[in-house]
């Protein structure tokens, strides 16, 4: 008997990055088949990402109408970025009548340094949330469900107040460079993957494991991550900052 596959469109804009993946799957125990477009579109990527999942389905050879699902990239990150990852993916789940999965990037970078590097267990995930902040979790890989684990939820803190794995682990995101002072004094191995960031064929795999797992929601419940409702300093904040600089 012929089964059909399990084809998912992932989509990433909250970062700088415009990232389209589409995952196509026929069995949980093999890996599927990713298409990708992954651009550098600052805040055009609402102008992008619509041409890139055409760009996608074309190079699979497959209609839009054919996805069984969507995930997205829903936070934490940039604010608009947020907003129109979670537009486009409402509107396309409410055409095509499939349902959603929202997907973590701090986990996304967890992954993405996972696909870079193969086995490794524990992440810290770490990204730049602007304003002498950051985005962090720690997750660590469980071979026995073979999924990630949340040791320490999405946090978002000064940079001296990341807390630290109390064992070997690797740093993903771009803040590193913000943590440069604590990782000096870290007393075991420490990697680096500065290049581990959300990519949207790290959330189409985390896509894959959740909707196999039945960890969906509906078009009208997917929502952004916001972990700051403050987003920008206010011109007197900025003059006093710079004041005491």
């Amino acid at each position: 008997m012929n089964h059909r596959p399990t084809i998912l469109l992932a989509i990433d804009t909250s970062t700088e990055f415009c990232s389209v993946a589409l995952a196509v799957s026929s069995t949980a125990q093999e890996p599927p088949q990713l298409y990708s477009r992954h651009e550098l579109t600052g805040a055009t990527a609402s102008l992008r990402v619509l041409p890139m999942v055409q760009e996608v389905f074309a190079e699979a050879k497959l209609n839009l109408r054919a996805c069984t699902a969507l995930a997205f990239g829903a936070g934490p990150g940039s604010f608009t970025g947020l907003r129109t990852a979670t537009g486009v993916v409402q509107g396309l789940a409410f055409a095509l009548h499939v349902p959603v999965v929202p997907v973590s990037t701090l986990l996304a970078c967890a992954q993405a340094t996972r696909d870079r590097a193969g086995a490794l267990n524990r992440v810290l995930a770490v990204l730049d949330a602007r304003m002498n902040e950051v985005y962090w979790a720690q997750f660590e890989w469980d071979p026995e469900i073979h999924n990630w684990r949340t040791v320490q939820p999405v946090t978002l803190t000064a940079p001296n107040a990341v807390n630290f794995p109390d064992a070997p682990f690797t740093l993903a995101g771009n803040a590193a460079d913000l943590l440069s002072a604590q990782l000096a004094s870290v007393p075991h191995k420490v990697s680096l993957d500065p290049l581990a960031q959300p990519h949207a064929t790290a959330i189409a795999t985390l896509g894959l494991c959740a909707l196999r797992a039945g960890q969906v929601v509906s078009a009208e419940s997917a929502m952004p991550v916001y972990i700051r409702n403050k987003v920008a300093f206010t011109t007197a904040e900025r003059a006093a900052r710079a004041a005491h600089a």
